[in-house]
């Protein structure tokens, strides 16, 4: 089989943050990268599954709700696939995941999507962990400008 283009990417000097990963037609997948790939420290399920819905919880109800295809986990635990139309500008959607860690980081309340029937895993969330972990990402996305959104294949 073809190597598909994220697998060509050198994981090993890859570093936290956020990434123009592939352009398929109208949408972008961007590559949010909270931790260092293979760096032994990676998001903890419980964690991870916080995160995701509330993360994909604040960005469908954004400005910019229209144009979120999806977003989901990376297998290997160290961030998160976000998919938007191209029609939101690069800067936007840095700004916006600064202000969806930032949403995450002071949540408080019920988990949004958290009720058995709204979940196949409903047991299995830690708030307390996603909003720790948002708030280290929050650090490093606050650094970042679109110049640092490509890979740096070095």
């Amino acid at each position: 089989m073809k190597k598909i283009l994220s697998f060509t990417i050198n994981h090993d000097t890859l570093e936290r943050g956020l990434y123009v990963s592939r352009i398929d037609g109208d949408v972008i997948t961007y590559d949010i990268r909270m931790k260092k790939p293979n760096g032994g420290d990676y998001l903890k399920n419980p964690a991870m599954h916080t995160i995701e819905h509330i993360f994909a919880t604040f960005v469908r109800n954004s400005e910019y709700s229209d144009s979120v295809v999806y977003f989901g986990p990376m297998g290997c635990r160290t961030g998160f696939y976000l998919l938007m139309r191209d029609n939101v500008s690069k800067e936007s959607v840095l700004k916006l995941a600064i202000e969806a860690f930032a949403f995450i980081a002071d949540f408080t309340g019920e988990i949004p999507g958290n009720k058995r029937e709204e979940c196949g895993n409903y047991l299995e969330h830690d708030l307390a962990g996603a909003k720790a972990e948002a708030k280290e990402m929050l650090k490093v996305l606050k650094t970042k400008t679109v110049k640092d959104m490509e890979y740096n294949n070095g």
